[in-house]
């Protein structure tokens, strides 16, 4: 497993997303845990809102059995979204961090993020509730998801603690942040800047990218590994998973990894087996010429 700073810790570059742990029978998320571990990843992120707080639940249940597990993991939560709309109030972060807390049966959290960006959002707002949360020890570093690079300029204006993290989605089939900069100075559609060039913005500003759903094709719509829909990548994929010896999840999982910005990759899946293939892409180190097989595989065309 390959590892990297993050925030002064040394966490995994997979992570191990625990959006679906209450899909599963309990002894199964537990045994998904270990699975966890067991392939090297140290570094779990929840939500508030994953099965409206029994995803933490389990997750707290299972760090009740195993005590001395908690000071090796690094545990990561995230709040904002509530039924219906969006809450980045200084009252809802305390809140949600306290009920956070308690669901995990931990004293604090490694890391808080903002989850989806709140149009009302108040910068020196938040600035409060971080400080206030970081003085009590209730959190030791932040971040966000889904922010665009001046959504991230307000923000750190105001916010004392370094902001160490931005959740995006990006995959094989999912690579606006970077399709609009191998098209520049053109005029087709990928060209278009959407996100004010954050993939740059974190990295100039070092904050890690952490990848989620990065087996996804479109919103939600589907994985495309396997997919009939997509034989070209697929048949990419599994060309070069051979000289390997892998699997296509592993690969990837390692096409992520290999972009220099250094990512983490949010593995949300609750199958052991495919988890311990996705964990394997973190030792390969694609080549150039195989990370952009894999990207005209996609059906996209460099300029």
């Amino acid at each position: 497993m390959k590892y990297q700073n993050f925030g002064g810790n040394s966490t995994s570059a997979i992570i191990m997303g625990c959006m679906r742990l209450n899909q599963i029978e309990k002894n199964g998320a537990f045994s998904l845990i270990d699975s966890a571990i067991d392939s090297g990843i140290n570094h779990f992120d929840h939500a508030d809102i994953y099965g409206d707080g029994e995803c933490e639940s389990i997750f707290g249940e299972y760090l009740k059995n195993n005590p001395s597990s908690r000071d090796k993991l690094f545990i990561q939560s995230k709040c904002g979204i509530r039924q219906g709309y969006y809450d980045f109030s200084k009252e809802h972060i305390l809140n949600s961090v306290d009920q956070s807390l308690k669901r995990l049966n931990i004293d604090s959290l490694d890391c808080l993020l903002l989850h989806r960006p709140d149009a009302l959002f108040e910068p020196e707002e938040i600035a409060d509730a971080f400080e206030l949360l970081q003085i009590s020890g209730k959190v030791k570093a932040f971040g966000v998801s889904n922010m665009n690079s001046m959504q991230l300029e307000l923000l750190r204006k105001y916010v004392k603690a370094p902001i160490i993290a931005n959740q995006l989605q990006f995959g094989p089939m999912f690579t606006g942040m970077i399709d609009f900069a191998l098209n520049e100075n053109m005029t087709k559609p990928e060209s278009a800047d959407r996100d004010g060039m954050i993939l740059d913005y974190c990295r100039l500003n070092g904050i890690t990218i952490q990848a989620w759903s990065p087996f996804q094709y479109g919103f939600f719509e589907g994985a495309f590994v396997d997919n009939e829909k997509f034989p070209q990548l697929n048949r990419c994929l599994q060309r070069i998973a051979d000289s390997y010896g892998v699997t296509k999840n592993a690969i990837v999982s390692a096409w992520v990894l290999r972009h220099p910005a250094n990512m983490q990759l949010i593995a949300g899946t609750t199958n052991r087996l495919r988890l311990n293939e996705i964990c394997q892409g973190a030792d390969i180190t694609l080549s150039r010429q195989q990370w952009y097989e894999i990207y005209k595989a996609t059906g996209k065309t460099l300029p």
